[in-house]
């Protein structure tokens, strides 16, 4: 859905960036901007600072920042339209439907009613879990240790002794039988007509990031096959790309995600206070699910059944974590088989302490790896080893590689020497082998003439910005035309266009970018701390000087230019002529 700027900026007014972030984030006022522990990284000390009169936001540890619309993309997980429609919705503004294709219409029409459909389907099952007829699954749920609240959190529910109670309960409300099969909750025979398969179950919804019940998952009560039955795949229901409990995961702002295998090992730790808990919704673990717990986490433990399968399960896994970029650990489950048995036997505090001592990743395959091999075998013990030193190559980074080669020499009581020897006959019988990379030359890299441009660029928007009446000073040396890198040209150009006309919107020039990492560098220039310097002339001097660096820049970026560029003349001209009047100008900054 595309939005008119208008409609997005009226949106934006509305919507007070300290409001927004202080209903997500503890904020306390020192001086003119608000403060806090930062959302989107771990600190100890607050980083995070909200400009209430520039309306951004910026973090001087990690660097996120930009208006109010970044920061619920961010924080929320939504797109611009998303974001757009939250905020407005919010504010009581009324968005518009035009610039829509009728195509577009009726496929966001064929989700909403899916969505629909879904959530009163939710609501059906959630309330019969809690009459007469729901007694089966409630007693089942409560020998299950789970308490009414988070019965209540995750709405769980029951689905009756068959499904056209069902069927007759959405009907009732006005859904047609084609959206009722089409969202996976009953499907049509010759014999039996529409029948819903979910039927003597307790009822897990499904929830996407944005808290929509997208699906179901249904445990039979008794000894019925299948004992979990999933919806199947919708238009709202993906189930590579989903994972259940994410949309409370990702509020848990821990510093790891923990993944298990079923929903009763989710609901479990979450009812211990283990809230960044997900699991994989009746598939293997996908890629597409490790990129969507990038978003949240660097850090995934890995908390399979402890059983052959959730071993193999593990090791799938861990190779995944691993391609999206991801650390994984695994916890040990040992003696019980999955997190929901082990927290009603030892409780919170020993799977924190589970937690703590989790296994790295690929010692973790190693040991497993270990009891294929007869280790008193000498030959067997040499595959082994030669198994390891294939693993090692998987490695691409050499410092890496060499740090868990020595580490797992000492592990398994194997020569330095002897294993690298074994890495690199394998990698070179594989086309594994690499050149060494050359070392670099030592000491820090001399600042180019492109990177101190940029620098004095950015520094003067940031001394304007602190101080807009700056700029009616300084006019006639400077424009637009003077800042030469991306994203401070276009702030430029929007800045000293609002400025000439007596308006000043910081946050409405960020809106401008669509790209998260321009939004976090144009919010950067509205949030950058000055030099602390202490009397006037210093202040005017450092000004001064940058103000003149900036020039000098753009009429050496001319100069160069005037070959190839027919503007490149005049303004090479025009810059020397300014240069000329700055060196003799005093700039006052009261």
């Amino acid at each position: 859905m595309f939005y008119s700027e208008e409609i997005v900026e009226e949106v934006r007014t509305k919507n007070d960036i300290v409001d927004i972030v202080s209903e997500r984030v503890r904020l306390q006022k020192r001086g003119g901007r608000y403060w806090g522990l930062c959302p989107f990284h771990n600190e100890k000390s607050p980083s995070f600072s909200v400009n209430g009169d520039l309306q951004v936001y910026h973090c001087f540890g990690c660097g996120a920042g930009g208006n109010v619309y970044t920061f619920v993309m961010n924080y929320e997980n939504y797109s611009f339209p998303e974001a757009v429609k939250m905020l407005a919705e919010r504010a009581g503004v009324t968005l518009p439907e035009a610039g829509e294709s009728e195509e577009g219409r009726r496929k966001e029409s064929r989700r909403a009613k899916l969505l629909a459909v879904n959530r009163e389907a939710a609501k059906f099952f959630y309330y019969q879990l809690r009459t007469p007829q729901g007694e089966t699954g409630y007693r089942y749920l409560k020998k299950r240790e789970l308490t009414d609240e988070t019965m209540q959190k995750f709405g769980l529910g029951f689905a009756g002794k068959n499904g056209a109670r069902l069927i007759g309960y959405l009907r009732g409300k006005g859904f047609e039988d084609e959206v009722i099969q089409e969202a996976g909750l009953a499907g049509y025979s010759e014999k039996h007509g529409m029948v819903s398969q979910f039927w003597n179950r307790v009822m897990y919804p499904i929830q996407d990031i944005h808290n929509r019940v997208i699906g179901f998952g249904g445990r039979v009560m008794g000894d019925g096959e299948p004992k979990y039955l999933n919806s199947p795949e919708t238009p709202v229901f993906d189930k590579r790309r989903n994972l259940y409990g994410l949309n409370y995961a990702r509020r848990a702002r821990s510093s790891n995600i923990i993944l298990c295998e079923g929903y009763m090992d989710v609901i479990a730790m979450h009812q211990a206070g283990f809230t960044q808990a997900v699991a994989s919704l009746g598939t293997a673990f996908t890629a597409e699910q490790a990129a969507l717990l990038r978003r949240y986490a660097d850090n995934v433990l890995l908390a399979y059944d402890s059983d052959g399968a959730g071993v193999k399960a593990a090791l799938r896994g861990i190779g995944i974590l691993r391609e999206a970029g991801l650390t994984g650990k695994v916890i040990n489950m040992q003696p019980y088989k999955d997190p929901d048995e082990f927290m009603k036997a030892l409780g919170k505090e020993a799977f924190q302490e589970r937690i703590d001592q989790a296994e790295n990743s690929f010692f973790f395959e190693i040991r497993i790896l270990e009891g294929q091999f007869h280790m008193e075998d000498p030959e067997e013990k040499t595959k082994f080893h030669r198994e390891i030193a294939r693993k090692l190559c998987g490695f691409s980074e050499e410092v890496e590689r060499d740090n868990y080669l020595q580490a797992v020499a000492d592990k398994y009581f194997i020569g330095v020497e002897n294993l690298r020897k074994l890495v690199r006959s394998y990698a070179a019988s594989t086309g594994l082998a690499r050149q060494p990379e050359r070392p670099r030359p030592a000491g820090r890299r001399k600042a180019e003439p492109e990177d101190k441009a940029k620098t004095a660029q950015r520094m003067l928007l940031t001394w304007i910005v602190n101080n807009p009446g700056l700029y009616g000073r300084i006019r006639k040396y400077i424009s637009e035309q003077d800042f030469t890198e991306g994203v401070s040209r276009r702030v430029a150009e929007r800045l000293f266009q609002e400025l000439e006309q007596g308006t000043f919107n910081p946050a409405g020039i960020i809106s401008m970018f669509g790209e998260e990492e321009e939004q976090r560098e144009a919010a950067a220039l509205f949030s950058a701390k000055l030099p602390g310097l202490e009397t006037e002339a210093e202040k005017e001097k450092a000004f001064r000087d940058i103000l003149l660096s900036v020039k000098k820049n753009s009429y050496e970026y001319y100069v160069a230019r005037m070959g190839t560029d027919v503007t490149a003349l005049s303004r090479a001209i025009e810059g020397k002529k300014a240069l000329e009047e700055l060196a003799k100008a005093h700039i006052s900054l009261d």
